[in-house]
């Protein structure tokens, strides 16, 4: 079998946005679908490739290289070698994103052929994986945060991460800069969270790398200690990686980083080695499945959990296919009030991820990603 084509499908699609505490009006964005076609038959997808998880379209440049450029690379080979496509687009220092999306559609194309779910034919481990909620960041005051961990409590979630205040200032109510910080509002919305749902339920924290300074992430991650959060994720820029040395030996709360760090498992790996963080992040946009494959095998290895960023149908089929000794949660999500998570995309016939009542996500049982493709959606909506 040899591949014979690689075309990039963009399409047009209306999607409902939130920003500030409240959802806003739909806007028209372009989502795309990487295809990979074998002279067999065979086909391999993947949906978006930018920015937030498999959401996302690529940007008309990244279309023109993968159309181009890898095509060119690719057409003639076997697309079982995913191993060597992934060291030999490695090498030649393209963007992770690129490289992960023709890796995910690699592997999506072998599960199709072989008719079983991605996770099945990377070693399946379990059919549900406990999910946790994980907010759009800037939902409103405190009560608001609390009002919404607990309503998503009630929903069956045991798990429920804050996004807090960044680029957006609570007193005012306002746009800002993201600086300075406003960890006095974070850590207010971190109390009012644990008030509210008590003690059994887990929290985390993530300010997306927005504290500049070792002292305001120290005192945050000082509180977060005496609420009992899990983990406290990504709170500095993550190119000091000295400054999250210090903050992992002064804090008793596991810190979880690197998370969008460029690298893949070799900056994961090098952050395990240096103690710069307790527990280690990655996604299928920072290397693909193959590259979260070896981080998780990495992470196993010295006993650190390897919680994947971001939610998607790769990132759970990874989940699936790992024990939850290595990657505990999936990250269901962006959350707010408001926010309709449960309705798929026009361009899908059903979500990747439903969850029942005691906070599971069940993977999907259709072959490769678990994608039910709606293909009349798409030709109807494609553009240039």
């Amino acid at each position: 079998m040899k591949i014979v084509d690689l075309q990039v499908i963009p399409f047009r699609v209306r999607r409902q946005g939130y920003s500030a505490g409240s959802t806003y009006r739909e806007v028209e964005v372009v989502q795309t679908l990487t295809k990979i076609v074998t002279d067999e038959g065979a086909e391999g997808y993947y949906f978006g490739g930018h920015g937030h998880g498999d959401a996302d379209g690529l940007p008309p440049d990244q279309r023109a290289a993968l159309s181009g450029r890898f095509k060119n690379m690719l057409v003639g080979q076997d697309p079982f070698d995913r191993e060597k496509f992934w060291h030999w687009l490695w090498v030649a220092n393209v963007e992770e994103n690129l490289l992960s999306v023709i890796d995910m559609a690699l592997w999506d194309l072998q599960a199709r052929y072989f008719g079983v779910p991605l996770y099945k034919l990377l070693g399946g481990c379990r059919a549900k994986v406990k999910a946790y909620a994980s907010t759009f960041p800037n939902m409103g005051p405190p009560e608001v945060y609390a009002q919404h961990a607990l309503a998503c409590k009630e929903r069956g979630y045991t798990h429920y991460k804050i996004h807090p205040y960044y680029f957006w200032d609570p007193v005012t109510q306002q746009r800002d800069p993201g600086r300075p910080s406003h960890i006095q509002q974070d850590i207010e919305a971190c109390h009012a969270v644990r008030d509210a749902v008590g003690d059994d339920m887990v929290l985390s924290f993530d300010p997306w790398g927005t504290y500049r300074t070792y002292e305001e992430a120290y005192t945050v991650g000082r509180e977060l200690e005496k609420l009992n959060f899990y983990w406290f994720e990504h709170p500095m820029p993550e190119y000091r990686v000295t400054t999250y040395e210090k903050l992992c030996r002064e804090l008793e709360i596991p810190i979880l980083s690197p998370e969008i760090a460029a690298g893949s498992f070799y900056t994961r790996a090098d952050w395990i080695h240096r103690g710069a963080s307790d527990m280690t992040r990655i996604d299928v946009l920072r290397g693909g499945v193959t590259g979260v494959r070896k981080m998780q095998a990495i992470s196993e290895a010295f006993g650190v959990k390897c919680e994947v960023h971001m939610s998607g149908f790769a990132n759970l089929q990874l989940l699936g296919a790992s024990s939850e000794d290595v990657c505990e949660y999936y990250e269901r999500g962006l959350l707010a009030p408001g926010v309709d998570y449960e309705t798929p995309p026009p361009y899908l016939h059903a979500i990747g991820d439903p969850m029942d009542d005691e906070g599971y996500v069940h993977l999907s049982q259709e072959p490769g990603m678990g994608y039910q493709i709606n293909w009349d959606y798409i030709e109807e909506h494609r553009c240039e």
